[in-house]
């Protein structure tokens, strides 16, 4: 009874193994040419085609249609007023350490209780992995 449960447990093994071999992915590659070394002309970056007019007034490659094109970049007056705070750099945790907590903006405030947590986390978690 034994032989045969450790006989199927091979089995098991070797199909797990056979299918992953099987399932590995693989990226193809080029053939080279006899005597090629290195990076050739063909394989250098192409400079881009487009004028840097079109570059300044389009948003180029935003086309998510097949038959659209690329949209066009409007004035800053013709988008919302939160579209540039995204723009904004957030404080680190040792600047909100540095400030008064009770002059704290609320979504520092936030910030610095989300960051502060997540820093005391991974210190039980360096502590408990050393022992």
């Amino acid at each position: 009874m034994l032989m045969n449960h450790a006989r199927s447990v091979r089995r098991i093994l070797s199909t797990k193994v056979a299918v992953s071999v099987v399932c590995q992915r693989t990226f193809a590659t080029g053939k080279a040419k006899k005597g090629s070394k290195g990076v050739g002309p063909s394989d250098a970056l192409k400079a881009s085609t487009l004028s840097k007019e079109v570059k300044a007034s389009t948003v180029v490659g935003a086309n998510i249609l097949k038959d659209g094109t690329d949209p066009k970049i409007l004035p800053n007056s013709k988008y919302p007023d939160w579209l540039c705070q995204l723009i904004d750099k957030r404080p680190a945790l040792s600047e909100l350490r540095r400030k008064n907590v009770d002059t704290l903006l609320y979504e520092d405030l936030k910030r610095y209780v989300k960051l502060d947590n997540r820093a005391k986390i991974k210190e039980n978690n360096s502590l408990k992995a050393k022992n």
